[in-house]
C-alpha cells in the first residue's frame, strides 16, 4: 500500500471508510493521467478506472469526476482534508477548488480548514504545520488577484472555498435561466485565473446539488484535472424517478455506519397505548412538544453523568423542531416562550431558522447555530423550516420533534440525517448517549414500518469498495503453553508403563488431557501458597496425587490400575514443573487499614445547572428503529410518598456500597436539599417536584454520587498487607478474529492500524500464551521488544482475574503487560504520549506503585523477584529498545 496513504491515515486517525476511500483515490491517480483531456482521451481514462472499479460507468462531466458516497456522520470533511494532503504530498498538486452549496456548509468548511479550530482537517499533517494552505474565500479572493503571479502566496497550497448557492437553478416556465454564472459570481479575472491552472482539483461537497444541466456546464468551464464528489445521497430526483449517479466509486451507506458504530442509533418515541384520534391537532402538537422536552431533559442528565464518570467534556444536547412553514414556526416560538410552557423556562433558549430570514437576523442565527456545540451556548431548542437539510455538522442533536406534514420515508430520512453524529466520535455503550430520538406519537407505527422496509436507508444501501465480500469471523481459544508442554511430555512415557498382566493398553491423548484438566482444577486450591515453587515440595505433590487419583478412579477410562496411577503421578509432576516454568507468580495482595479508620466525603456545592427535568404524566415508549429494542421512560407509581422530598434521593443514595447513612446523613441531606431547592426553583409546586424525584430518582442519585466520589477521602492509623494468594493458575482465553486473517505473525507490520483490535497474533517464543490480542500497534511492538530482549524470560497480557489493584473506591486497574526478566518483574503500561500526565493515569500509577512495594516485599521474603512499574509513552516503543533501557527512562516514581 502507498506509504503516503498509511502515513496520512495514521496522522489524521482516519476511520475505516475514510481510509478505504483514500486507498481508492491512490489507486485511481496512479493509473490515470492527471491533466486535461479531449473526449477521446477522457473515454480512455474512464476505461482504465472501469477495469479497477466497474461501478464507474460514466464520469458525467467533461473531466474525470468520481463520487465517494459516505453516510452522514462518517466524516466527509475530514476525508476531503485527507484527499488534499495525499494529492499534495504524492503528486505535488497545489490548487484546489471547493464548492459549498449553501451558507451553512460554506461557513463550516472555512472553519474546518482554518488552523487552530476544533475540527481542523489537517491536524497531524506535519507538512502543513508551519506553512498551512492558503484559504481563499468569497470574502478575500480579490485581495490576491493582483499578486497571483508574485511572491510565495501563489507558490504554496491554495484552497478556494466558495458558496455557489445559485449555480444549480434550472430554466423555469420557458424563461431564461435564473443562474448567475460562476465567472460573474467571482469575477471574470479570477475565474480565468482558476481555469488556467494546470493542476486544479475540484471538490463538490453535497455533490447531488451540482447535477442540474446549468451547474454541470459551469463546472466544466473550470477545466479541472480531477473532480471529487462527496455526498450521502448519490442520486437525483426527477419527478417520481430516482436516478443514481454513474460515477460512484465508493459507497458506505447508513446501515453500515450504524452497524460499525460510527453514528447514533435512531429511535422513535410515543406514549404507551397511545391513540392520536383522542386529541385535536393542537393538543397533539402540544403533547409532542412537552414529551420531547421530557426526553431532552432525561438525555441531558444521562450525558452529564456519563461525562463525569468517564472524565469527558460535558455535552449539552438540544432539540430540533421541524415546523410546517414560517407562520407555524412563529406560532411554535410563541408557545415555547409563553409562561404556560414549563413556566417560561425555555423562553431564552429557543431560536428559529428559516429561509425568509435575511440580513443581520440571518447572520446572527447562523452564528448561533455554529455555536450550538459550545456548552456555554444558551440555546436548547431550534425551530427550523426546511432549511437545515445538509451540512449542519453538530454532534449534540439528540431529540427531533417533526411537526411538518411529510410521508414516512421523508420523515425518517430527513429527521435522522441531521442528528446522527456522535459527540465523542464513538459509541459509549450508554443508550441515552448513543441514541437519537424522534418524537412521533401520531406517526409511530408509520415510522417503524418504514424503518423495517428493506429499501429504507436504515436497512438498504449497497456497499461499494475494494472488497465487497462480508468478512467472516472465527473463534480462537488460546491455551496456556504449560498444558501443551504437559501433554507432549507425558504421552510417550505413560504408554510404555508395564502392567501386572504384562499387557499394555494405549494411553490416549484424551486420557492425558482429562487428568490434566482435573489436576489444574485441584491446583487452584493451592494458590494460597507463598509462590508456585512451594508446589514442588513432596507433601504438596503427594496430596495432589491422592486427591486426583480418588476422583479420577471413579470416572477413569479403560486403563489398567498401574497405568492410571502412573498417569496421575506423572501429570502432577509435569504440572508442577511446567507451572513453575511457564507462569509468572502474581501475588493477590489486599491492603487493609488497621487502627482507627477515617473516611467519608468532604462537603461541596453540588453542580446542578444542567438539570431541568420535567414532570411526567404517562410512560413514554422509545423503540430503536434498527435493532427493535425498546425502552420505557417511567416512574414507579407504586412507590410510597416520602414525607420529605429529600428522602427520595436519600433512599437511592444509601443503596451505594460506599455510602453509610449513619456516617454521612448530614452531608447527604445537604446535597439532596441542594437538588430539591434547584428543582423547586423552576417547577411550579412540590407536587411537580415530587413527580420529578419519583420518576428520576435513580439518575439524580447517580449524578449526586458521581460528584461525591470526587470528594472522597480515606485515612487510617496504619495499613496491614495481607497476601491471600502467592500465584494464580493460568486458564484458556477465547478470541475472535477474521477468518481470512487467521493468526497473524506478531512481527508482521500492520498497515491498517485501525483494525488491529480485530486481529489475533501468534508466533511467540517467550509469551505464556501462544496467541495474544493487542489494543494498538504500540502494544504489538512492545511484544517484539519482549521477544527480542535476551534478558526477558517470559511475558503475557494479564486478564482481569490476575490483579485486584483499585485506584479509587470502585475502579480496578488492568495492566497492559506483565514481564519477568532474569532479575526482576515488571507491570508495563503503554500510553499515548499526550495522556501520560492525565490525572486518572497518574492515580492508577500510584496505586500500582503501592502494589509493587508490597508485592516486592512478599516475593523477596520467599526467594522471588522485585516488582517495578513502567509507564511508557507509545512514541518510545521502538523495536531497538530493551526492558532495562525502558526502565532507565520510565520507571514510575511518585
Amino acid at each position: 500500500m502507498n506509504n503516503y496513504v498509511n502515513a496520512i491515515s495514521a496522522r489524521l486517525s482516519l476511520r475505516k471508510p475514510q481510509k478505504e476511500s483514500l486507498e481508492i483515490l491512490s489507486d485511481v491517480v496512479n493509473v490515470i493521467e492527471l491533466g486535461r483531456h479531449d473526449s477521446h482521451a477522457l473515454a480512455a481514462e474512464l476505461e482504465k478506472i472501469k477495469s479497477l472499479y466497474p461501478t464507474v460507468t460514466d464520469f458525467e462531466r467533461e473531466f474525470p469526476s468520481l463520487c465517494f458516497a459516505l453516510a452522514t456522520g462518517v466524516g466527509k470533511t475530514r476525508l476531503m482534508g485527507a484527499f488534499i494532503s495525499y494529492l499534495y504530498l504524492s503528486k505535488g498538486i497545489k490548487n484546489f477548488f471547493v464548492l459549498a452549496p449553501n451558507l451553512t456548509i460554506y461557513n463550516k468548511l472555512i472553519q474546518d480548514f482554518t488552523p487552530n479550530t476544533p475540527k481542523y482537517v489537517f491536524k497531524g499533517i506535519a507538512e502543513f504545520a508551519s506553512l498551512p494552505p492558503v484559504i481563499i474565500t468569497g470574502e478575500n479572493y480579490e485581495d490576491g488577484i493582483g499578486n497571483r503571479n508574485q511572491g510565495s502566496l501563489f507558490n504554496d497550497v491554495h484552497i478556494n472555498i466558495f458558496n455557489i448557492s445559485k449555480i444549480n437553478s434550472e430554466v423555469r416556465g420557458g424563461k431564461a435561466p435564473r443562474i448567475k454564472r460562476l465567472s460573474e459570481y467571482i469575477g471574470e479575472s479570477y475565474f480565468e485565473y482558476l481555469a488556467s491552472l494546470p493542476d486544479l482539483v475540484l471538490f463538490m461537497d453535497e455533490s447531488h446539488r451540482y447535477r442540474a444541466s446549468a451547474g454541470v456546464k459551469v463546472l466544466n468551464e473550470l477545466k479541472p484535472i480531477l473532480g471529487l464528489e462527496l455526498t450521502a445521497t448519490p442520486q437525483i430526483e426527477s419527478g417520481t424517478r430516482t436516478i443514481p449517479f454513474k460515477n460512484v466509486i465508493y459507497s458506505y451507506p447508513l446501515h453500515k455506519a450504524m452497524e460499525d458504530g460510527f453514528v447514533k442509533e435512531p429511535a422513535v418515541a410515543t406514549r404507551e397505548n397511545f391513540n392520536s384520534r383522542q386529541y385535536t391537532e393542537e393538543q397533539l402538537e402540544r403533547l409532542k412538544l412537552e414529551d420531547g422536552i421530557l426526553v431532552h431533559e432525561e438525555t441531558k442528565v444521562e450525558l452529564e453523568v456519563y461525562a463525569r464518570q468517564n472524565h469527558q467534556p460535558i455535552v449539552k444536547p438540544f432539540v430540533l423542531i421541524v415546523a410546517q412553514d414560517t407562520t407555524h414556526a412563529g406560532k411554535l416560538m410563541g408557545i415555547i416562550q409563553s409562561e404556560g410552557f414549563f413556566d417560561g423556562r425555555y423562553r431564552n433558549k429557543v431560536i428559529t431558522v428559516h429561509s425568509n430570514q435575511s440580513g443581520q437576523e440571518k447572520d446572527e442565527t447562523i452564528q448561533e447555530l455554529m455555536q450550538l456545540e459550545n456548552p456555554a451556548s444558551e440555546t436548547e431548542i431550534v425551530i427550523h423550516v426546511n432549511m437545515l437539510k445538509e451540512g449542519w455538522d453538530v454532534t449534540n442533536l439528540y431529540t427531533i420533534i417533526p411537526l411538518r406534514a411529510a410521508n414516512s420515508k421523508t420523515l425518517v430520512e430527513q429527521s435522522i440525517g441531521r442528528g446522527l453524529r456522535l459527540p465523542y466520535g464513538k459509541r459509549s455503550g450508554v443508550k441515552a448517549v448513543d441514541r437519537l430520538t424522534i418524537i412521533a406519537h401520531d406517526r409511530f407505527q408509520e415510522i417503524v414500518d418504514e424503518a423495517n422496509n428493506p429499501n429504507s436507508i436504515i436497512r438498504s444501501g449497497v456497499y461499494i469498495g475494494k472488497d465487497v465480500a462480508t468478512e467472516q469471523k472465527q473463534a480462537i481459544t488460546s491455551v496456556p503453553k504449560l498444558k501443551q508442554s504437559i501433554v507432549q511430555q507425558i504421552q510417550a512415557q505413560v504408554s510404555a508403563i508395564s502392567t501386572s498382566t504384562s499387557e499394555l493398553k494405549q494411553v490416549q491423548t484424551e486420557d492425558v488431557k482429562s487428568v490434566y484438566e482435573l489436576a489444574q482444577r485441584k491446583l487452584q486450591a493451592y494458590e494460597h501458597l507463598p509462590s508456585s515453587k512451594y508446589l514442588a515440595t513432596g507433601e504438596v505433590k503427594r496430596q495432589l496425587v491422592k486427591e486426583i487419583r480418588s476422583e479420577y478412579l471413579i470416572n477413569q477410562l479403560d486403563l489398567f490400575p498401574e497405568q492410571t496411577n502412573a498417569l496421575v503421578e506423572q501429570v502432577v509432576e509435569a504440572l508442577v514443573e511446567q507451572t513453575i516454568q511457564h507462569s509468572i507468580d502474581i501475588p493477590r495482595i489486599v491492603v487493609q487499614p488497621v487502627g482507627e479508620l477515617t473516611w467519608g466525603y468532604h462537603p461541596f456545592e453540588l453542580e446542578v445547572s444542567s438539570v431541568n427535568l420535567q414532570p411526567v404524566a404517562e410512560h413514554i415508549l422509545i423503540q430503536h428503529l434498527r435493532t427493535h429494542t425498546r425502552e420505557i421512560l417511567q416512574r414507579n407509581n407504586n412507590q410510597a410518598n416520602e414525607e420529605r422530598l429529600e428522602d427520595y434521593l436519600i433512599s437511592a443514595l444509601i443503596d451505594y456500597p460506599d455510602i453509610s447513612y449513619d456516617d454521612h446523613a448530614e452531608l447527604l441531606y445537604e446535597l439532596c436539599n441542594q437538588m430539591v431547592k434547584h428543582l423547586q426553583s423552576y417547577l411550579p409546586d412540590d407536587n411537580a417536584v415530587r413527580n420529578v424525584l419519583q420518576y428520576n430518582q435513580r439518575r439524580l442519585a447517580e449524578l449526586i454520587h458521581t460528584q461525591m466520589k470526587n470528594h472522597y477521602y480515606e485515612s487510617a492509623t496504619s495499613y496491614e498487607v495481607h497476601v491471600s494468594k502467592g500465584f494464580t493458575t493460568f486458564k484458556p482465553v477465547s478470541y475472535t478474529t477474521l477468518l481470512s486473517e487467521g493468526v497473524r505473525p506478531f512481527r508482521q507490520p500492520v498497515e491498517d492500524k485501525s483494525r488491529i483490535r480485530s486481529m489475533v497474533f501468534g508466533g511467540f517464543i517467550k509469551c505464556l500464551y501462544p496467541e495474544q490480542k493487542f489494543d494498538s500497534d504500540s502494544e504489538r511492538q512492545f511484544a517484539v521488544i519482549c521477544e527480542n530482549d535476551p534478558n526477558v524470560d517470559k511475558w503475557f497480557k494479564p486478564l482481569a482475574e490476575h490483579f485486584k489493584i483499585y485506584y479509587n473506591q470502585s475502579n480496578a486497574y488492568e495492566p497492559d503487560f506483565v514481564v519477568e526478566t532474569k532479575t526482576s518483574k515488571f507491570i508495563c503500561e503503554i500510553k499515548k504520549e499526550k495522556e501520560m500526565e492525565d490525572s486518572i493515569v497518574q492515580s492508577k500509577a500510584r496505586a500500582v506503585m503501592e502494589w509493587c512495594t508490597h508485592a516486592s516485599k512478599h516475593e523477596l521474603e520467599h526467594g522471588g523477584k522485585e516488582w517495578s512499574y513502567l509507564l511508557i509513552p507509545h512514541s518510545d516503543v521502538q523495536e531497538n529498545m530493551t526492558i532495562d533501557g525502558l526502565k532507565s527512562r520510565y520507571l514510575f516514581q511518585p
